[in-house]
């Protein structure tokens, strides 16, 4: 079974842009490092662009955080170059990944709902 060029080449900068940012926002006291996730990264067929899809826990709180991150796209790409051998160095634009915070809004409402119990059935 053969595996895909570009999964292996999505998942390596998945790896390698988490490790990076964490290494990048360390500097940057504005931004919480435990509050950002990178969930996936979308490399371009052409390896020339790669979207980063980031999740940040309470997002609505902090709607700067992902300009923040963006500024900082240049710094990661240079971590990139330095550390993988790439034909071409994807240049990076960070999307906001709200597919964890409505699943976690979904799991939120259902621990609050108020389930009766059943009556358990008498055998006679």
């Amino acid at each position: 079974m053969a595996i895909n060029r570009l999964d292996r080449v999505n998942a390596l900068l998945l790896r390698e842009i988490a490790d990076d940012l964490y290494r990048v926002l360390q500097s940057d006291p504005e931004i919480d490092i435990a509050g950002v996730t990178v969930t996936k990264v979308d490399c371009a067929p052409n390896m020339r662009t790669a979207d980063v899809w980031v999740s940040i826990m309470d997002a609505e709180e902090h709607p700067t955080w992902l300009r923040r991150l963006s500024k900082h796209a240049k710094e990661i790409q240079t971590m990139i170059n330095r550390n993988m051998t790439l034909r071409f160095t994807p240049h990076l634009r960070f999307r906001l990944d709200t597919g964890i915070a409505k699943g976690d809004k979904v799991l939120d409402i259902l621990n609050h709902l108020d389930i009766p119990e059943d009556d358990p059935v008498e055998m006679d």
